[in-house]
């Protein structure tokens, strides 16, 4: 399923989620203002939904699981896809945008490239 969307454009966010399943193994970090879970070699990324369908992202080392995030996605808007502000080279921020009264980041998802990639093949990772 691939998604080309223009830098500083945004999508849907279960389009986002879709997407980023298929691009797991791709995520540099992920986080919210206050919470950051950061990929190391020995690290891999599970994504997936709980029983009332809550987006949850776990950082896992083995089958031991590092950190995780159960996504509350009810007030989020949009996701917006910037160039990664620290300047990671070919890096893509993506904001999930939300909140009262004037929409700001609620999650973030730092990934090695944008949207217009195909997804992985079974199997291989990139």
């Amino acid at each position: 399923m691939p998604v080309s969307v223009e830098s500083g454009t945004t999508l849907p966010f279960d389009r986002f989620w879709r997407w980023l399943k298929h691009h797991a193994n791709c995520i540099v970090r992920a986080g919210t203002a206050d919470t950051w879970l950061l990929d190391q070699e020995a690290f891999h990324w599970h994504l997936e939904e709980d029983d009332q369908r809550s987006p949850v992202v776990q950082l896992v080392w083995g089958k031991h699981t590092v950190g995780e995030m159960v996504l509350d996605v009810r007030d989020v808007l949009f996701v917006q896809a910037v160039p990664d502000p620290d300047g990671g080279e070919g890096q893509i921020l993506f904001e999930l945008m939300g909140g009262a009264g004037e929409p700001g980041p609620v999650y973030h998802f730092l990934l090695a490239h944008g949207l217009d990639e195909e997804p992985e093949k079974p199997g291989l990772k990139h």
